[in-house]
């Protein structure tokens, strides 16, 4: 069964400024219960890193493990981030967020955009297009649309540690990081280890 873990929605106004999260929307039952709250605040971190590193107009794939992480950051600074498994097609997943951040521009106004806290935000359809999408065959509008993503070029990753900067380490990032809980960073180290299913490293 092809799968989408999260849905996520950031405004990068420039290159050099950390991109912030203003909606994100998970599906994540198929983990057990206590794992999942590390794993949300893992999907959450992975997808502002891939943000950070992605170049405005430019869309990216990035396999790491057993996901695939998509994004695009358009010339206006918003950038859409999707993770799913491996079978989801990606051009499927890149036409997913055009439309979601078409949606998005269209009821949340840009000056609410940088400073604006992600629960203030007025867009509660993230969940809903998250549960849409989960099953590309029953959307008929996306096999209509597929072509207009067809002819964009979309760079693809094999690994997460081919958008970091030169001489940057994953650990590194997750040890610095203030968006991730003590136990998160315990979950990712004992993760790594064991190399389980549920591991972004």
């Amino acid at each position: 069964m092809v799968k989408l873990f999260a849905l996520s929605v950031l405004y990068k106004p420039t290159s050099d400024v950390s991109p912030t999260t203003l909606k994100a929307a998970y599906d994540l039952q198929q983990f057990s219960f206590f794992q999942r709250s590390s794993i949300q605040e893992f999907m959450a971190f992975t997808s502002k890193i891939i943000t950070e590193r992605c170049a405005v107009g430019s869309r990216q794939s990035v396999k790491e493990q057993e996901y695939m992480c998509h994004v695009f950051v358009r010339s206006d600074g918003l950038a859409g981030v999707v993770v799913s498994d491996h079978e989801y097609q990606y051009r499927v997943a890149h036409t997913m967020i055009d439309k979601v951040l078409d949606e998005f521009a269209a009821k949340v106004p840009s000056h609410l955009w940088p400073g604006t806290h992600e629960t203030a935000i007025p867009f509660t359809e993230l969940p809903a297009l998250l549960a849409k999408w989960q099953n590309p065959r029953e959307a008929d509008a996306i096999t209509r649309v597929q072509e207009e993503v067809e002819d964009t070029k979309i760079i693809l990753h094999n690994t997460i540690e081919a958008v970091l900067e030169r001489g940057e380490k994953l650990d590194d990032l997750v040890n610095k990081s203030e968006m991730l809980s003590m136990q998160s960073k315990a979950f990712y180290k004992t993760a790594r280890k064991t190399n389980s299913c549920c591991n972004f490293g």
